[in-house]
């Protein structure tokens, strides 16, 4: 088992000290072993200020995984490729797909932009449809099962223009990491629910026991009947540290903050957690 596990949060909706800085968007650097491997990208390329102040070589990328298809997850892609000469792309190929929202003020698209399109033309990419393996000990969802009545995908996403559409955002995936504390969860935005994305991974590892999730959850809109199911899956699994980032939203997060006075963490840019 490896030992030295390092996860830094590069790009959140808030940053943790000056010199930081923060937008609507996540990504995350994980150091595992000798492997480096970038987890979403934010939405544009404050990710490269925010690593060089952390002192993050993004040459050094060996793999970058996109949760899903979103803007504020892939809009740094193609300036941090630049750099990432190496690096592996992972992605499930409903990804790349047109998306839209749609909200009071009208349709707005929310896709890939095209320069992170373009830039993954002319890179090796590993389409992630089932679970994938990125290295030894660290493995991408794939796909997740919608197995339950009380989670949707948060919104109102759609692949036309027209929203007549809908989007099921089955490119949604997690990252999962294998460490001597136990399973380590990355969320991108867990729009195929949290209670079914952890229930998907219990099955795919034949473990319970986790020791940590962190990302965005996607509660922004949840029920409170929503959040207080999502509560117990965590004690189900017996989480040691919760972090909640980016979408999950104000009022889930305070729910875990009080729930969870001993295993909660702040997320922002900047904060950092070794295994």
């Amino acid at each position: 088992m490896i030992q030295n596990i390092r996860i830094t949060t590069l790009v959140e909706n808030t940053a943790s000290r000056a010199g930081l800085l923060a937008e609507h968007g996540l990504s995350f650097w994980i150091e595992y072993g000798n492997k480096r491997i970038l987890f979403d990208t934010g939405q544009s390329d404050i990710l490269i200020k925010n690593a060089e102040v952390l002192g993050i070589d993004l040459a050094e990328t060996d793999a970058i995984v996109l949760s899903h298809g979103h803007y504020d997850h892939t809009g740094g892609l193609a300036a941090v490729l630049d750099i990432a000469e190496k690096a592996k792309i992972y992605l499930h190929p409903a990804a790349i797909e047109a998306k839209f929202s749609q909200k009071a003020s009208g349709t707005k698209l929310i896709g890939m932009p095209d320069s992170a399109l373009k830039a993954i033309k002319n890179r090796e990419v590993i389409w992630t449809e089932t679970p994938t393996q990125i290295f030894p000990g660290v493995t991408v969802t794939g796909q997740v099962p919608r197995i339950n009545d009380f989670e949707d995908v948060g919104g109102a996403f759609f692949l036309d223009e027209n929203g007549q559409k809908p989007d099921e955002l089955l490119d949604d995936q997690t990252l999962f990491i294998e460490t001597s504390k136990g399973l380590v969860i990355v969320f991108g935005c867990a729009h195929a629910g949290v209670v079914n994305i952890l229930h998907h991974i219990a099955d795919l590892t034949e473990k319970k026991q986790f020791y940590a999730a962190l990302g965005g959850m996607h509660l922004l809109r949840a029920s409170k009947e929503r959040i207080a199911r999502t509560e117990n899956v965590f004690r189900d699994h017996g989480l040691k540290k919760i972090g909640p980032a980016h979408c999950t939203g104000s009022k889930a997060i305070e729910k875990f903050r009080s729930s969870f006075p001993d295993q909660y963490f702040t997320c922002s840019v900047g904060t950092q957690i070794d295994l």
